[in-house]
């Protein structure tokens, strides 16, 4: 039956996100260490984020197209075993090349992730037909909630691995990128043995980017689609310089910098299922407005002090806050858009967040040398700079995104409070409204 099918496939579904969670562990999380021990430059720290954005979003033109004619499942599978194999490039770099390694690294990385961009849009609309509109926020929570556990562990291996090394040796690295390749062949294994429900495609579910771009100022998706590339934009302003901020100019060692980098996931941890339970009653909006105001602070409150203790504490308050935006934004997507442009609008709506990545990460490459010093550092100034301009554009888009489902109305003091835990959700409407 089709429902022990989806049953089936959601268990195996986990698995391989389990097995993500320890790839992300022992690889993505360490790859602007890596670069700086291959001695790249403040720009290649800037396009190591912007050139794997630019050209993975470019291609999401192409993935609608490629998925309809291979299938969702086979995409993934593809995606996945082209990503896993990108380890080996990455891994021979030290003893291979030997003049501008960090090029080669960041030519690397932009394969990975393109690779790992084929496998986003058709994995968003096949987990949309495993789970029910009104279990997304619940599960989704959860899953992230068990996934990121997975991730911080792995995450402590390696830079444990890595400070039992020299460093200036290569071989921690090496080990910890091993251990990445094979948990993602790994999840290719799992993702093998799900399921792919039948979606019935339609001639009134085709329109192009261009059409998508068209409908911007009419289009709620679209509108949110701008909004979070913004984002990221402001994101990836500064994105890569905090490793070089604390690797670099505050001479952390491995150990500290895993601990201070860990920290938004411990408190996304923390706070996952309950964003994830407010989130099935308030909606995705509410969420996404409330933590737009806290977002602005994340980057801004690393002036104040370069203290291990005190970097500790913002970067769980950055993890509480970055949790409900996240976790808000994917069931959004799901939400907004119905099920046979899912993977379409997906692809568009990465394309948009990837402009936002590659012009984030360029522009903080290019400019953060040049910036004013701020209490001795530029890096600084740039922190503040990403502040202020997530300030600007949360003004600027947030009250033109409208909620697409029946939600209930509460304050943002009250949702606040609520998902601290610290009082219940108080001036709940008795009845629900749909917000247009």
């Amino acid at each position: 039956m089709i429902k022990d099918k989806i049953r089936n496939s959601l268990k195996f579904s986990f698995l391989d996100g389990a097995s993500y969670s320890v790839m992300f562990g022992f690889g993505d999380t360490y790859f602007n260490a890596y670069a700086i021990f291959l001695k790249a430059t403040n720009f290649q720290m800037g396009l190591l984020t912007a050139l794997p954005g630019l050209v993975s979003s470019l291609f999401q033109l192409r993935t609608p197209e490629l998925t309809e004619k291979v299938g969702r499942l086979r995409t993934m599978l593809g995606g996945v075993f082209f990503q896993a194999l990108m380890y080996l490039p990455i891994l021979f770099i030290p003893f291979v090349i030997f003049r501008d390694k960090a090029s080669w690294f960041i030519a690397s990385v932009t394969m990975y992730t393109l690779a790992n961009s084929l496998t986003v849009p058709p994995w968003t609309s096949i987990m949309s037909q495993y789970v029910p509109v009104r279990k997304r926020g619940e599960y989704f929570s959860w899953r992230q909630r068990i996934c990121g556990t997975i991730t911080i562990l792995s995450s402590l291996g390696a830079g444990t691995v890595l400070f039992l090394y020299p460093k200036q040796s290569p071989w921690g690295f090496v080990l910890i990128f091993s251990v990445a390749m094979a948990a993602r062949f790994l999840s290719l294994y799992f993702l093998s043995k799900t399921y792919e429900p039948r979606l019935e495609q339609k001639p009134v579910n085709y329109f192009s980017f261009w059409d998508f771009a068209r409908r911007a100022y009419k289009s709620n998706f679209a509108r949110f689609a701008l909004y979070f590339g913004a984002i990221s934009f402001c994101v990836n302003l500064p994105g890569p310089f905090f490793s070089v901020y604390m690797l670099r100019e505050l001479k952390f060692d491995y150990l500290s910098y895993f601990l201070i980098i860990s920290m938004p996931s411990v408190a996304t941890l923390l706070s996952l299922q309950e964003w994830g339970r407010h989130l099935d009653r308030v909606g995705c909006i509410k969420v996404l407005k409330l933590t737009g105001f806290f977002i602005p602070l994340a980057p801004s409150l690393w002036v104040l002090s370069s203290g291990k203790p005190y970097l500790v504490l913002i970067q769980m308050f950055s993890g509480f806050v970055w949790a409900g935006f996240n976790i808000a934004a994917t069931n959004f997507v799901l939400d907004a858009v119905t099920e046979g442009k899912r993977v379409r609008a997906t692809a568009y709506f990465n394309l948009v967040n990837g402009l936002g990545i590659f012009f984030g990460g360029v522009t903080g490459g290019l400019i953060v040398s040049h910036l004013p010093r701020l209490f001795g550092s530029y890096f600084l100034t740039i922190f503040l700079l990403a502040g202020a301009l997530r300030v600007l554009i949360g003004l600027v888009f947030l009250p033109n995104i409208k909620e697409v489902k029946e939600v209930k109305c509460v304050s943002n003091r009250d949702l606040f409070f609520s998902v601290l835990g610290i009082k219940p959700m108080m001036g709940v409407a008795q009845d629900s409204v749909r917000i247009e």
